[in-house]
């Protein structure tokens, strides 16, 4: 199971990637990965079953262009997604070209994209009210145009084989679906199913991996093992 995944994300040195992929490309690629029988996260699996989600190709991870169009996309897709959080949604900003090299490199790019799409948010940083906009808090998550989003980062060097995707990525997650399964008493028999087959893949479950509350999410964002004294980078703009 793990080398079928290798074999979808991370392809040999020697093989010849264009890093211009169109969107129908890197479409088919995350589709493939989401859809392996060894992937554990049934919430993105059911995202793809439903075509719950959208793709967007962009330059550089945390470029200035980059940003600008992708602050403009995701808000698009925030207000015509479901504002009762119903079926699986997402949003995967896809960033071709020459990743970062590690995941100390990654994670650091990460927090400086997540900074600047927080200075192009149409809603002038206004967070959304059900959750922290501190993130050293329980209850911190990534808000932007006024709806709370937990961000994945998937890129090669990635230690979790779940988040090993071939093109350095964020996948943004709207917590409204969250709330929504848990109102429908679900979400505890999904992630339970969903921590069973991420142990099944890699042997274990990721250090930071923490529910709502217990810890903050800022952790998980990046997929690397945090220190005890890790501290975040993002900071609020001023309202």
């Amino acid at each position: 199971m793990t080398k079928q995944i290798d074999a979808l994300v991370a392809p040999s040195r020697g093989s010849r990637i264009s890093s211009r992929p169109t969107t129908v490309e890197v479409d088919h690629a995350f589709t493939a990965f989401v859809g392996e029988p060894g992937f554990p996260c049934l919430g993105a699996k059911g995202a793809v079953r439903r075509h719950g989600y959208r793709i967007g190709v962009y330059g550089a991870l945390a470029g200035v262009r980059a940003t600008t169009v992708l602050a403009s996309e995701l808000s698009d897709f925030l207000h015509r997604s479901p504002g009762d959080g119903a079926g699986f949604t997402a949003f995967v900003a896809v960033f071709p070209g020459r990743p970062p090299a590690g995941e100390g490199n990654f994670e650091r790019r990460l927090w400086k994209q997540l900074q600047r799409l927080h200075e192009c948010d149409p809603a002038a940083g206004e967070w959304d009210p059900s959750v922290s906009d501190d993130p050293q808090d329980p209850h911190f998550s990534f808000s932007f145009d006024r709806h709370a989003l937990f961000v994945v980062g998937l890129h090669p060097d990635s230690s979790r084989l779940a988040r090993r995707f071939r093109w350095p990525s964020l996948v943004f997650n709207p917590h409204a679906q969250f709330q929504h399964l848990r109102a429908e008493g679900r979400f505890d028999r999904l992630r339970t199913r969903i921590r069973e087959k991420e142990i099944e893949l890699q042997g274990s479950l990721n250090p930071n991996l923490a529910d709502f509350g217990e810890s903050s999410e800022a952790r998980q964002y990046s997929g690397r093992e945090t220190e005890a004294d890790w501290s975040c980078p993002f900071h609020r703009r001023p309202p």
